[in-house]
């Protein structure tokens, strides 16, 4: 039998649409037997060690492995120290043991530490080994596809409900789409897990203000200074709009991020005693900043000395993220691609670089409002012509960049 790399290896009789699938022991001759049972059915990788195996789930991120099936007794790192760091780093993966040394401690050590799918023991048939594989990478792909329905469902939905809201309310529900691409931007920085709840978070976070009398919200669209009573009323938009999705299934993240939105990193408003610092939800920390930061803007700051006014208030927000920002600001060299259309001209993805009145003043559209298709449809069907005839200032994106 030839002998299998050290580190790693590929089977290429899969189709290349298989799942892919990571078999780690320090036993080559077992490693082999694997790799001939399995590779009708999958893409099949092989480490010898548990570093090489970290090293290749590093190596691919983003073409994630479906399923690992690793040995207990390894030297150095064991089999299931390997599966609990893989539970951390892609948690994803579906995690089978494999084991000559069966017993029921080590079976209750890789339940609760390294969360595995399947404990098989040694010698393991042919048969059970490909059933087992199957089972994990079917679980695998069920999973997927239910997180990619839930988040494309829920996104898309949330995105439907805020741009029929910005047709009522612009200066209130735009700025929750200006929101929600600093958060995303700064998400893909930080490598956040669930990057959704958080850009949801951000587009639902002013639904609040819909308890606010409308000449509030107009004063804080504009950034203007509020009196005690009208602070007040501001303060009490994060708390509304947890509890308007409090009973939604598959957005308890999402409501935790609402709930302390507006709490600082110091502990400073937060709804529950005691958190504060990193027991804040990470989306939470994001969300602060970018509401501050684009509450500064309406103002009038620029965005560079907006993020700066923040840097000076070091305990109001985590230092981590407030870098991020930092550096996505600095970053941002990216040429804006800006317009002067007709009103009537705009087509959906463009966004408002400045706000848009009618005649007697009434906001029709805020800055930083994308449109969308209930605004065409609007400005088609029930705007009078000398409105579309206006010029408007627009930023049209690049057509490379990616939806977001």
């Amino acid at each position: 039998m030839s002998s299998v790399p050290a580190a790693r290896g590929v089977q290429r009789d899969a189709s290349p649409n298989a799942p892919r699938v990571l078999c780690v022991d320090d036993d080559q001759f077992v490693l082999a037997g694997m790799q001939r049972i399995l590779h009708s059915k999958f893409s099949v990788h092989v480490a010898s060690d548990p570093i090489s195996a970290l090293k290749l789930i590093d190596e691919s991120a983003s073409s994630p492995f479906a399923v690992i099936v690793s040995d207990l007794a390894m030297p150095g790192v064991n089999g299931i120290a390997l599966l609990k760091r893989v539970r951390e780093i892609a948690p994803d993966t579906v995690r089978v043991l494999l084991t000559g040394h069966a017993n029921m401690d080590s079976a209750i050590a890789a339940v609760n530490d390294g969360a595995v799918f399947r404990f098989l023991t040694k010698p393991c048939g042919a048969s059970a080994l490909i059933a087992a594989v199957s089972s994990a990478a079917e679980h695998y792909r069920l999973a997927m596809s239910e997180r990619v329905l839930l988040e494309r469902t829920l996104h898309g939905s949330v995105k439907a409900l805020i741009d029929i809201l910005t047709l009522v309310n612009p200066s209130a529900f735009a700025r929750g789409t200006r929101l929600k691409r600093y958060v995303a931007r700064v998400a893909d920085a930080l490598e956040v897990d669930n990057q959704w709840e958080i850009e949801i978070a951000a587009l639902l976070s002013r639904l609040g203000t819909v308890s606010l009398p409308p000449a509030l919200v107009d004063k804080l669209h504009v950034g203007k200074e509020l009196n005690q009573e009208e602070q007040c009323l501001a303060d009490s938009v994060p708390a509304l709009a947890a509890s308007f999705i409090a009973e939604i299934p598959r957005l308890d993240g999402v409501h935790e991020i609402l709930v302390f939105q507006n709490t600082g990193f110091d502990g400073a408003n937060s709804p529950r005693r005691g958190v504060r610092g990193e027991k804040i939800p990470l989306g939470a920390r994001i969300l602060k900043v970018a509401t501050d930061l684009d509450a500064l803007e309406a103002g009038g700051m620029t965005a560079s000395v907006a993020i700066a006014a923040l840097s000076d208030r070091a305990n109001v927000y985590d230092p981590r993220v407030l870098r991020a920002f930092v550096k996505s600001i600095e970053s941002d060299t990216a040429p804006v691609n800006v317009r002067h259309v007709r009103l009537g001209e705009v087509v959906p993805g463009m966004i408002f670089a400045v706000d848009v009145t009618g005649a007697n003043g009434l906001l029709l559209a805020a800055r930083g409002q994308e449109v969308g298709r209930a605004l065409t449809e609007r400005l088609r069907y029930s705007m009078p012509g000398a409105l579309l005839d206006q010029e408007v200032v627009v930023i049209v994106p690049d057509p490379g960049a990616q939806d977001r």
